[in-house]
């Protein structure tokens, strides 16, 4: 393919399937499966805590150059994971300023993880696109 026909290739809007949403008509099983997993790499935080954020970054690492579909997922992860560790680190002090009551807070980030990590696999699992909210978007 050259270097013309890839960028087309790349940089051209997906289709939208019949939920409305953008999808990769190319990606393969093992594709959507990958990033499937890369989403349900948060689920690392229960063992991993502080270094939990290597896992989807090694993935994505590996695969990134593979597939558009796998660089996207990969990407919009690591941008989560990094967004809801800010969350928590903003979200913590304002508990104890508020002495406690700002605590309802701190399980945000939780609610956020766990419902956004949920849609992002189910996403991923059908080939769709998907974009976390409330994510501050550092990998571009």
């Amino acid at each position: 393919m050259s270097n013309e026909n890839q960028f087309q290739h790349e940089h051209r809007d997906p289709p939208i399937n019949a939920r409305g949403r953008a999808f990769d008509p190319d990606a393969t099983d093992d594709e959507r499966t990958f990033a499937l997993m890369l989403h349900l790499s948060l689920l690392a935080h229960v063992v991993l805590t502080g270094f939990a954020i290597l896992v989807p970054i090694i993935m994505w690492n590996i695969k990134k150059e593979e597939s558009p579909f796998l660089d996207d997922h990969g990407r919009e992860a690591i941008n989560f994971q990094i967004s809801l560790i800010i969350y928590s680190i903003i979200w913590i002090p304002i508990a104890i300023i508020t002495c406690g009551i700002g605590a309802v807070l701190v399980l945000l980030p939780y609610v956020l993880g766990i419902v956004g990590m949920i849609q992002a696999a189910m996403a991923a699992n059908r080939g769709e696109f998907y974009r976390y909210p409330m994510t501050f978007r550092f990998l571009k």
